[in-house]
């Protein structure tokens, strides 16, 4: 084996010092043209902005809203379903739309199910839908009361 700073060892190859100048020469021209940079600022690390703080800051906004407002949206959700179901039920729906008074009640039910095992996407949906129907529960209730002469 030839004990030179050039030779062969281990499979690899070293370079020479020259080399090294020329990589760095080019590194700097190319620092140059694509960053905007002069000659004579020294530093090859870019300039830092306030773009990685503004990313930072959005991905902790949307990582909360993501996951930790399930529960509070659940929440407003269902207390709007569970209000109109009650209206309904004061309206009378039970004998008036039977169907969409007793189906708003059981998809409140499977709402409160969902989230009591931390679903919240799926309590979610089933406490809109509730709402839903409590509402035409309110209002064919509304209209029977109407066509009845109340």
């Amino acid at each position: 084996m030839i004990a030179s700073r050039w030779a062969r060892r281990d499979g690899l190859t070293r370079t020479s010092p020259r080399k090294n100048a020329i990589v760095k020469a080019h590194v700097k021209r190319l620092l140059t043209v694509v960053l905007g940079r002069n000659s004579a600022r020294p530093s090859i690390l870019p300039k830092r902005s306030a773009a990685p703080w503004a990313v930072l800051a959005c991905m902790l906004v949307c990582s909360s809203v993501g996951t930790g407002c399930g529960g509070s949206i659940y929440a407003i959700t269902s207390s709007g379903a569970a209000s109109k179901i009650e209206a309904a039920e004061a309206l009378g729906a039970e004998r008036h739309a039977p169907y969409e008074f007793w189906y708003a009640k059981e998809h409140l039910q499977k709402a409160m199910e969902e989230a009591a095992t931390a679903d919240y996407g799926d309590a979610i949906k089933f406490a809109s839908i509730a709402e839903e129907k409590a509402e035409r529960a309110i209002m064919l209730s509304k209209q029977a009361h109407e066509g009845s002469g109340r």
